[in-house]
């Protein structure tokens, strides 16, 4: 059995290798980053470490005093750089620190000459400061937003909704609850008093899963509709579920029997819409309204299918199109299974159903056209059509025209105002996304904006352009929110709130598209890559999320010191100069990234209190570029297969110079680069168009190795719901919860565990007297999050709600 002296030998020996390679590596990695002028720390730890790890073979008790003054140098290095925020600290002593209590155990500091414990005291006072430092940031948070909102009393006289009269208070009947898409329900029962008491009123499983056959983006991102008694809503395979709104029992189902594969980019059903006909209707064309499907549901499929169905039966509207159903692909210049994917509910009208699609990104200078399309509510005969990228977009299909390849698209639900009959439909760019040389003028006119057209004729009212020369697909995201906001001299100007990808939310004139909120245009970088250009300048709006300033290398994170490390070399090695940095043979980073500050979620606004809930997220991408040569040819004929099933990863861009490769920045270990916090929930108050307070949401609990719940602030896919009495909702974050908040304050005031991913923004309705929260939990495939097929409905108990 070895001696007490031979362990102790043992263990410094261990001690000192593991400086020794500590140190070669911060030394290395650390004079790589200094020569591409990123800070100097690594490279000098990297020394200590070495310098040290000699001291300790020849048993010098200076080691410990060498020690102690990187520990200093180290807090003071490290709170210059990330002040007193305890997750960006972290990375940065979690190296540092533990080698500093190694040092301090008795095998090592009892063998150091001359032996005595005042060695230690110079290193003991500089861990008990590290422990100090950390425990004081942990009390602190400098990215918090403390405030509160204004209640309708604060706010003057309560502004009367303008789409008050499209839905009773007790149902749901769209997507965004209205076809104002506030995501906001008049509903008090559930107040920030009794939040706490909710518990699961019923559970419903749709047993509809992934398949071998699904691409690796299955997602369910459904929002129910609720109507009088019944809920409507689709699975990821589009089948269509009406459910009895006060037990969740099954009523009926639709199976549209989908053709796909999995070179589809989404395999997601965000919702459906609903008609309903009313004394004195007409048809697009004048004629009495059948009595066939007085109630009807639309469900668009991602195989280009619109589907109108019976709302009491299910059973298909047979003088829609044909048999129910209208092909989508038709007119198209390419017919392709999965390159056009209707993925959101289509907007009505008292005559109309307006579609618009999902057109696979980054594939080739041939797909489908983004064309939005009105066909008559009844019949399904094509009305209108607006093709973004023609001359002359309201040209209708016919025997020697087609609607144009790649015109840029609209994949999310737009927005309606009934008593102006326009249609606000939030645009993207013409694919492929991340080149632009070859796009024309009129591929460029409609892309990355705002587009309002007159419902019954989709003729053009005006145009808002977010983004010009959009090459980093940072298009309009989400449904706007159309607003009645009060002025000061007391007139109600209607009002539309267009969050984008950038951070930005634009705020317009719903009438005329003028700017309420000013969006000065503002110098952006230069330098395209051979073959594009970029616009001079870039409109950035004065509400907003997006960074107060660019990133730094001092902005990078990790797990620990030597991840950091190199996400700051390869920060460096980038090309990034604030927002709108061009795509680059390089790399560029993209920030914010490909997901964008807002994704499809969109804000949920109080219009009556005239304030609005939003959950921004903030994750760089990195766009590369990829030369045409061996393994990238430059037509899709050249190999075999598809697209590649997914928006991230290598994406061809057939018919351009250039491949590129998408994917989030991402360190060694798989976390961001990026410090947290990567998601937030906000407040704003629209009458001042002031951020009011911001807090970090969510925990690791369900993305870390271990399942810590560290609120470190965490993304989400999905949007917020809010309410009259005060409280929002919001699922959709990377952990499994169901969260409440005050919408006051922000302060999160109840959770409970979901049994899946809960990508997906949840609804609200009454029935039987209880309020009912609706979310769907079936995970999301390319975000990471747990698959499931759960609708869970929360209530309060039935005491709770009568107080």
């Amino acid at each position: 059995m070895p001696s007490s002296s031979s362990r102790s030998g043992l263990l410094l020996n261990l001690t000192i290798t593991i400086f020794v390679l500590l140190g070669l590596y911060l030394a290395g990695g650390g004079a790589w980053l200094a020569a591409l002028g990123g800070s100097w720390f690594y490279l000098l730890s990297g020394i200590v470490l070495l310098i040290t790890a000699i001291m300790l073979l020849k048993r010098w008790r200076e080691a410990l005093w060498v020690y102690a003054a990187l520990v200093f140098a180290t807090l003071i290095w490290s709170v210059a750089e990330a002040g007193f925020d305890f997750w960006a600290l972290a990375p940065r002593g979690d190296v540092i620190l533990p080698l500093g209590l190694l040092l301090l155990l008795p095998f090592v500091s009892r063998e150091l000459l001359p032996a005595s414990p005042a060695n230690c005291v110079p290193l003991a006072v500089g861990i008990v400061a590290g422990l100090a430092v950390y425990g004081y940031a942990l009390t602190q948070d400098p990215q918090d937003l403390a405030g509160t909102l204004p209640t309708v009393a604060q706010q003057g006289p309560a502004v009367t909704p303008g789409d008050v009269a499209e839905a009773p208070a007790a149902d749901w009947p769209a997507y965004g609850r209205t076809q104002f898409g506030n995501r906001y329900s008049p509903l008090t029962q559930i107040t920030p008093a009794n939040v706490k008491d909710l518990k699961v009123a019923w559970v419903f499983r749709t047993h509809d899963l992934k398949t071998p056959n699904d691409p690796g983006e299955i997602t369910d991102e459904v929002t129910p509709i609720k109507i009088r008694d019944t809920l409507y809503l689709c699975s990821p395979h589009q089948i269509l579920f009406a459910l009895d709104a006060a037990t969740g029992k099954e009523k009926w189902k639709y199976d549209p029997k989908l053709k796909y594969n999995p070179s589809f980019q989404h395999m997601t059903c965000r919702g459906v819409s609903y008609a309903e006909a009313h004394e004195g209707d007409v048809t697009a064309d004048g004629s009495p309204v059948p009595t066939e499907c007085s109630r009807r549901v639309f469900l668009p499929t991602n195989d280009g299918r619109l589907i109108a169905l019976d709302a009491e039966t299910g059973e298909a509207c047979r003088g829609f199109g044909t048999e129910g159903t209208v092909d989508l692909t038709d007119g198209m210049p390419m017919r392709e299974l999965g390159f056009y994917e209707p993925t959101s509910p289509p907007v009505v009208t008292s005559k109309v159903v307006i579609v618009s699609g999902a057109v696979t990104d980054n594939y080739s200078t041939h797909e489908p056209s983004g064309v939005t399309r009105a066909y008559d509510l009844y019949s399904g005969r094509l009305v209108w059509a607006f093709d973004a990228g023609n001359p002359n977009p309201n040209e209708l299909p016919s025997d020697t025209h087609h609607y144009v390849p790649n015109s840029p698209n609209s994949w999310i639900t737009s927005a309606y105002d009934a008593k102006l009959n326009l249609i606000y439909i939030p645009t993207g760019v013409a694919t492929p996304d991340i080149w632009g040389g070859h796009r024309s003028a009129d591929q460029e006119r409609y892309a990355s904006g705002i587009l309002a057209l007159n419902g019954d004729t989709g003729e053009k009212v005006w145009f808002y352009q977010t983004v010009h020369h959009d090459l980093w697909d940072m298009d309009i995201p989400s449904q706007p929110s159309l607003v009645d906001i009060r002025q000061k001299d007391g007139t109600v100007v209607p009002a539309l709130y267009a969050p984008a990808k950038t951070g930005n939310i634009f705020v317009l004139d719903r009438r005329n598209g003028h700017l309420i909120v000013p969006a000065p245009e503002t110098p952006v970088p230069q330098g395209a890559a051979p073959g594009d250009h970029l616009a001079a300048t870039q409109p950035f709006s004065e509400l907003t999320f997006r960074p107060k300033k660019n990133l730094t290398d001092a902005d990078m994170w990790g797990g620990t010191m030597l991840d950091q490390m190199v996400c700051r070399i390869m920060f460096k090695r980038m090309r990034y100069e604030g927002p709108f940095t061009p795509p680059s043979l390089q790399g560029t980073l993209v920030f914010p990234g490909n997901l964008g500050m807002f994704e499809w979620g969109g804000l949920a606004v109080d219009p009556v209190r005239q304030v609005a809930f939003a959950n921004p997220i903030a994750i760089p991408f990195v766009s590369t570029l990829i030369p045409r040569g061996p393994g990238n040819p430059a037509q899709p004929g050249l190999v075999s297969g598809g697209p590649s099933g997914s928006e991230t990863g290598v994406q061809p861009q057939y018919g351009t110079p250039y491949g590129v490769d998408l994917h989030a920045f991402l360190s060694p270990l798989g976390i961001p680069c990026k410090q947290p916090g990567w998601g937030y929930v906000a407040g704003i108050d629209l009458k001042t168009n002031k951020i009011m307070w911001m807090h970090r949401n969510g925990t690791v609990r369900d993305s870390s190795p271990l399942p810590l719940p560290f609120k470190v602030g965490i993304p989400s896919l999905g949007g917020p719901l809010t309410t009259g009495g005060g409280v929002a909702f919001l699922t959709s974050t990377a952990d499994y919860y169901i969260r409440a908040y005050d919408v006051t304050t922000g302060k999160q005031l109840w959770q409970d565990r979901l049994p899946a991913g809960g990508q997906s923004t949840p609804m609200t309705y009454e029935a039987n007297g209880r309020q009912f929260v609706v979310t769907a939990d079936g995970g999301h495939g390319s975000f990471g999050t747990k698959l499931g097929d759960y609708i869970v409905a929360y209530a309060l108990p039935d005491a709770s709600a009568k107080q």
